[in-house]
């Protein structure tokens, strides 16, 4: 899986992307935002307000009941304000 990191998401997690083997216990968004929550202290903080990230999986964005697969590539960036 491809996971790929944007705005202060990025600066709290410390990289850009990656791609990772999906344990055998992740099927979907849910299951991957908590284990990811559990990788280190900036993935916790990046993670900790939900209401405050945003997520996509092959660029289509997606909900935490979203399955998932090693094939996919997942996005996680903040809330996206438009214009007028």
């Amino acid at each position: 899986m491809k996971l790929v990191y944007f705005a202060w998401v990025r600066s709290k997690v410390g990289i850009a992307e990656e791609d990772i083997t999906l344990p055998d216990t992740i099927g979907d968004m849910k299951t991957l935002l908590e284990w990811l929550r559990g990788r280190s202290d900036g993935f916790a903080d990046a993670l900790s307000d939900m209401t405050s990230i945003r997520f996509a999986v092959n660029q289509e964005i997606a909900e935490l009941d979203q399955p998932i697969s090693d094939q996919d590539e997942v996005a996680l960036f903040p809330p996206m304000t438009g214009g007028q």
